[in-house]
């Protein structure tokens, strides 16, 4: 055989777990996971299917080049190959795996994703769909995926329901559909087609390499995992289940109604009760509360504390443990194609409630005994005990601990200097609280948090948070303005104050605006602020700091609603692929988010020799040994990186025995 210098794989397999609850480590991890089908190229020549699952064998040579970091590996989705290949190799070839790291790491039982290259990345990176169906429609593939795909990976690599007909079977193997076997065995070999279409397709686009490598500490950190403590997440579930009845019961006796989580049913009863409610959702609920009787206000309290969905992530937990008590494929690379930004996934790190209460430490010891009755003795609200305790469910390997560090403002800084908005990065440079400065810039008075006109501190917040990216009076109500106290009249004197208070961010969103118009218009390329935007090969391209660039596909001018030229792109919004409208203050957002991105990265790069296991957009959760040092992972955390000479970062943390908020 040739010397292999790239591999190109696809493979079906079978497993007992839900692929989509679990992801592909506990899924891999069953013991009735086995690999069907493997499609490979070798060097991009002539494709060749192994029928694993007919007894055909895997040539030694693709064996050995699974595990030889001098051979690149390349997949659609390759993190499932990558994985599945790892478990695969353990069990049946055991002489042929190869893992990496130190012995105290626990990416132990996976191939070393150095090698790996994953297609979907490089379509995601050109701002193009992340499902192989999808990139291929866009880029018109001669060779696109078959659409018979789905209905075959149903009948052979998922369980079938036993009925009279199939024999009382719980699954479908090649000897019971021998045609739809030869057709798998072609889907198989299509998925490599266009693997490889996709590659000759945006080979004149490479990803840097260093992106390439922010992938492979990627690879890592999922391999990794993050403990969970079992015992804590399996009594969560329990008292969950029983406040629910309990609940359930209270209400029943309450209103007399079957079910009175049913929507029409409760609004009947309260119609009953001179109450006529539109909705049911939980700002209706809530603003009918205070006006209710307190009779009615105790049912329609339940009712919340019923609906509370939060803990759910302890279900999610469950599904995603392995067998050493780790959840494991917790972030997607690259999940948010407009800024590079990573995604959560299964139990989803990057939205967990946050913790406020006082006796966090004491609430999870009381759920973690399962102590039913204490905890409804000392609080009126379980639901939202467990809701805040979910974070508490993460916890280090024994002997040693957590330390938590995060950016501080990242956004608000990456903001201000990109645009030279020098009395904010004046702020940042002292050491001053952003929301207090820019109260007083808005309102031209001193504001001090807790001190005089400290009251101001919240408008500055709100301001701050809404108003960065062109939001206007819509943005703020969105951000819960009326709802914290402002009236309806103060808003759009609020975006005014700001507005004019930063006027070189808001130019700065307009100068954006005006060269991604030139760009596309002419088909040329702009510079405003040091970013070079440009029109190429049916792409909009924006060169970032770091040497990564943000990619809008089949951008072109359009009018928007209010008449005025915008300009339009393909994307992916609300799950569906079509075009999306866009200006200069959301360009600037995305500008602004993928730069802090950058920084992120470039610190996770820099805390690499550590064990990190956890990251949600600003923060990272590493666990380490009892004599790490806060203060020397944050030094570490807030250096600035050499391609942003000049920003100024600052990095905070604390260290803890469980994950939590501080």
């Amino acid at each position: 055989m040739t010397a292999i210098k790239t591999l190109a794989l696809d493979l079906e397999t079978f497993s007992d777990v839900d692929l989509k609850k679990s992801g592909v480590y506990p899924y891999a991890e069953s013991p009735s996971f086995e690999i069907l089908l493997l499609g490979y190229s070798v060097n991009g020549d002539k494709i060749q299917v192994v029928d694993i699952a007919c007894g055909e064998a895997v040539p030694d040579e693709v064996l050995v080049a699974l595990a030889d970091s001098s051979v690149e590996k390349w997949a659609y989705n390759a993190q499932f190959e990558r994985v599945c290949l790892s478990v695969w190799l353990r069990r049946n070839h055991p002489q042929y795996f190869q893992s990496y790291s130190s012995p105290e790491d626990t990416v132990g039982n996976y191939l070393d994703p150095s090698s790996w290259k994953c297609s979907r990345i490089w379509g995601a990176y050109m701002g193009l769909p992340l499902s192989l169906k999808g990139i291929g429609a866009v880029l018109k593939l001669d060779e696109q995926k078959m659409e018979e795909g789905a209905d075959l990976i149903k009948y052979f690599c998922k369980p079938c329901r036993p009925t009279k007909s199939n024999g009382g079977r719980t699954r479908n193997l090649p000897c019971h559909a021998p045609e739809k076997w030869e057709l798998f065995k072609s889907y198989n070999k299509r998925d490599v087609e266009v693997e490889l279409a996709i590659k000759e397709k945006l080979a004149k686009f490479p990803v840097p390499d260093f992106v390439w490598d922010e992938y492979h500490l990627d690879q890592e950190i999922n391999d990794r995992g993050i403990l969970l403590d079992m015992c804590f997440v399996e009594q969560a579930i329990a008292i969950d289940a029983k406040t629910k009845q309990s609940l359930r019961s209270r209400m029943q006796q309450q209103t007399g109604l079957e079910n009175p989580n049913s929507v029409a049913q409760m609004k009947g009863w309260l119609a009953d009760n001179g109450i006529k409610a539109e909705s049911l959702d939980k700002k209706a609920v809530k603003e009918i509360i205070p006006n209710a009787g307190e009779y009615i206000a105790d049912v329609l309290s339940c009712r919340q504390q019923l609906a509370k969905s939060s803990v759910s992530k302890y279900t999610a937990m469950q599904n995603a443990v392995c067998a050493d008590g780790r959840a494991r494929g917790m972030f997607q690379f690259y999940g948010a194609n407009r800024s590079g930004r990573w995604a959560g996934r299964i139990i989803q790190l990057q939205n967990l409630p946050q913790n406020h209460m006082d006796d966090l430490a004491e609430a999870r010891a009381l759920v973690r005994d399962g102590n039913f009755n204490a905890l409804e003795l000392l609080y009126d609200n379980i639901p939202n005990v467990l809701s805040e305790l979910i974070r508490t469910a993460f916890t280090p390997k024994p002997s040693y601990k957590y330390i938590v560090a995060d950016f501080s403002a990242i956004e608000a800084r990456v903001l201000s200097f990109l645009a030279g908005e020098q009395w904010r990065i004046d702020v940042f440079k002292d050491g001053k609280d952003i929301y207090c400065e820019s109260a007083s810039q808005m309102f031209h008075i001193p504001v001090v948090k807790n001190g005089i006109n400290g009251h101001l501190r919240q408008k500055g917040k709100i301001a701050e948070l809404a108003l960065g990216y062109g939001g206007s009076v819509g943005a703020l109500k969105a951000m819960g303005a009326l709802e914290m106290g402002l009236s309806e009249e103060e808003l759009q004197p609020l975006v005014d104050a700001w507005r004019q208070s930063n006027p070189n961010i808001t130019h700065f969103w307009w100068d954006i605006d005006a060269a991604v118009k030139k760009a596309v218009l002419y088909k040329t390329a702009a510079e405003t602020h040091g970013f070079k935007i440009y029109y190429k090969s049916g792409m909009l391209f924006i060169n970032l700091p770091s040497g990564r660039r943000l990619c809008y596909v089949k951008p072109r001018m359009g009018i928007n609603q209010f008449g005025s030229d915008s300009v339009t792109y393909e994307g992916t919004t609300t799950g569906k692929w079509g075009r999306i409208e866009s200006y200069g203050p959301k360009f600037v957002e995305n500008i602004v988010q993928a730069v802090s991105r950058d920084v992120l990265a470039y610190a996770m790069k820099t805390l690499r020799h550590c064990f990190i296991v956890g990251h949600v957009h600003d923060e990272l959760i590493i666990e380490c040994s009892p004599n790490a040092s806060v203060e020397a992972i944050c030094e570490q955390m807030g250096r600035t990186p050499p391609w942003i000479k000049g920003l100024l970062l600052r990095a905070d943390g604390y260290e803890c025995e469980f994950y939590q908020k501080q």
